[in-house]
């Protein structure tokens, strides 16, 4: 009797213990869910933003093909995180082993692209952004939508071009449109109201030096530590999900 009852009650824990897995893993696929929502309105939001901010993103090639990564990673992790939560409620191992490979897959593609991206991030950006501010970017000409975005970004933060106004040199199409000009219109400083407009185009009054580019980074530096914060978030959430997928996987009969 005594030694049934340590039996039964072993193997009542064992369920108990398994029934805790199974929802703990329920809970953490729903999150990698909630992830993979996030990437993809993100995505959607950059390729459909009236705002011009797509036109920035499209000049790029790195920024370009990083927004359809951003899709196909949501779409995934959406997937996944749908599948695992199935996986979990019904005890499928099939489902459960499907996940497990793929999150693995997905854990190894995020780490590797989230060092890459460190390593990379301020020489292919500066590099980029120079380069198409150079080719494309236009002055006055506010039909333009990445033209317009640029002024829109120069007035905005206060800065003028990438890196500094040294970037409207001679071999820009600016100063090919305006050989007169040294700066649009967008880098002169405003807090002299009577600062005269044409001295500031053709640089004998004060401008704005900064590049928007630290501008921009000046600015965004909490909300870019809050991204790189949020991204440890997911490869834990992810790490545990496995784990737990892997010990849901082998407690199943």
């Amino acid at each position: 009797m005594g030694q049934g009852e340590a039996s039964a009650r072993g193997t009542a824990m064992e369920g108990d213990c398994l029934s805790c897995i199974k929802y703990l893993m329920f809970i953490f696929n729903f999150f990698i869910f909630l992830g993979g929502a996030f990437l993809l309105g993100v995505g959607i939001w950059v390729l459909v933003d009236p705002t011009g901010f797509r036109e920035i993103v499209a000049a790029n090639p790195l920024l370009f093909t990083g927004v359809y990564v951003i899709l196909a990673m949501g779409g995934m992790l959406f997937l996944l995180g749908f599948l695992g939560c199935c996986g979990a409620i019904r005890e499928n191992k099939c489902l459960l082993l499907f996940f497990f490979l793929l999150i693995l897959i997905i854990f190894l593609a995020e780490l590797a692209a989230a060092i890459l991206a460190f390593i990379f991030r301020e020489h292919l950006t500066r590099d980029y952004f120079t380069k198409e501010l150079k080719t494309y970017y236009q002055g006055s000409n506010s039909t333009d939508v990445f033209t317009a975005t640029w002024n829109t970004i120069m007035t905005t933060f206060e800065c003028c071009g990438v890196n500094s106004a040294d970037d409207f040199d001679q071999q820009s199409l600016f100063r090919r449109l305006y050989p007169s000009r040294l700066v649009p219109e967008e880098c002169c400083q405003r807090n002299d109201l009577l600062m005269n407009k044409e001295e500031c185009l053709k640089g004998i009054m004060q401008i704005r030096n900064k590049g928007c580019y630290s501008a921009v980074v000046d600015y965004f530096e909490t909300y870019i530590y809050m991204a790189g914060a949020l991204a440890i978030v997911v490869l834990t959430i992810e790490l545990f999900a496995m784990v737990f997928a892997m010990c849901l996987f082998r407690g199943i009969q």
